[in-house]
C-alpha cells in the first residue's frame, strides 16, 4: 500500500464511500503477510511503501517459479502491482502468462506490473547512462526500477570513455538530470567523467563486465570508490536494482516538495 493509497482509503471513509470495517479489513492485512502453508517462505512487508517510499521488490534469484508467482500474487491483489527483479527465463514465461498486463523485460531480467492506481512520474528526470551495450542488463535493471518507483526515466547507452565525444554529444540532457545513473565495466572511468561536468547527484554502478585483470567488476568498484569527483555514491556490482533505490532516495525530499 502507498501513501497515495492510503490517503484514498482514509479519504473514502470520510466521505461515506466505504465503511470503518471495510477499511480495517484492507489493513488488517499490514504490515506483514505470510505466504506459504505450515512454515511460510515468505513474509510481505507491506508498509514498505509507507515507511521508505518505495514499495518491497521480489528479488527472483533462488527462488522457485511457483514461489515467485505466488509472491507477486500476493502483492498484486493487496497493493495493485509488483516488481520482480533478477528473473531467469522460467521465471519471466510464469509471471507472464499469470500477468498478462505485465512489462517483461527480457535484457534487464524484470517484471513489472504497475498499479491501476499509480500515480503519473513526477519530479526531475533519473537519468541512467551506460560505458558500453554489454553494460545494458545492469541498466535495464535500474531503469525499469526507477520507473517502477515513478521516476520519469531517460537513457543514454553506450557512452563510454573510449569515446568520449558521444557524451559530450548529448551533454544537455546530462544537465537536465535530477540524479544520474552510470553503469560502467571495465577500468569504470566513467562516473569521474561524468562527475566532472555537472552538479547532480551520481549514482555509480561498477558492473562484472571486462577481461581478466577486471576481477569480475572489482577494478571498476575500486575505481569509483576511488573518484577524484567529489561525492559520488557507488553501489554493489552489477547492482542496478540498489542504484535505482539510492536515486530515490536523494529524490523523495524533492518530489515531497513539488
Amino acid at each position: 500500500m502507498t501513501p497515495e493509497s492510503l490517503l484514498r482509503l482514509l479519504e473514502s471513509v470520510a466521505a461515506g464511500d466505504a465503511t470503518p470495517a471495510a477499511a480495517l479489513d484492507r489493513l488488517a492485512w499490514l504490515p506483514v503477510e505470510t505466504v506459504g502453508n505450515g512454515d511460510p517462505f515468505a513474509r510481505l512487508d507491506h508498509h514498505r511503501a509507507l515507511r521508505v517510499g518505495f514499495a518491497e521488490v521480489v528479488f527472483c534469484q533462488g527462488k522457485t517459479a511457483d514461489q515467485c508467482v505466488e509472491i507477486c500474487r500476493r502483492l498484486s491483489h493487496r497493493d495493485g502491482g509488483f516488481l520482480a527483479t533478477r528473473a531467469d527465463t522460467p521465471v519471466q514465461d510464469a509471471l507472464a502468462r499469470v500477468f498478462p498486463r505485465a512489462d517483461v523485460n527480457r535484457l534487464g531480467r524484470t517484471v513489472w506490473l504497475p498499479a491501476s492506481d499509480a500515480p503519473a512520474p513526477s519530479g526531475p528526470p533519473v537519468l541512467v547512462l551506460s560505458a558500453g551495450t554489454s553494460d545494458l542488463p545492469v541498466a535495464e535493471e535500474a531503469a525499469v526500477t526507477a520507473g517502477a518507483f515513478g521516476h520519469e526515466v531517460a537513457r543514454l547507452y553506450d557512452v563510454g570513455v573510449a569515446g568520449i565525444h558521444r557524451l559530450l554529444n548529448d551533454e544537455q540532457r546530462v544537465q537536465d538530470a535530477g540524479v544520474i545513473i552510470v553503469v560502467a565495466g571495465m577500468e569504470g572511468a566513467l562516473p569521474s567523467v561524468v562527475g566532472g561536468l555537472t552538479g547532480a547527484p551520481i549514482v555509480a554502478v561498477p558492473t562484472s563486465v571486462g577481461y581478466g585483470a577486471s576481477f569480475g567488476g572489482l577494478a571498476a568498484l575500486l575505481a569509483m570508490l576511488n573518484s577524484c569527483a567529489a561525492g559520488i555514491t557507488v553501489v554493489n556490482i552489477d547492482n542496478g536494482f540498489g542504484a535505482a533505490c539510492a536515486a530515490t532516495r536523494i529524490l523523495r525530499p524533492v518530489r515531497r516538495s513539488a
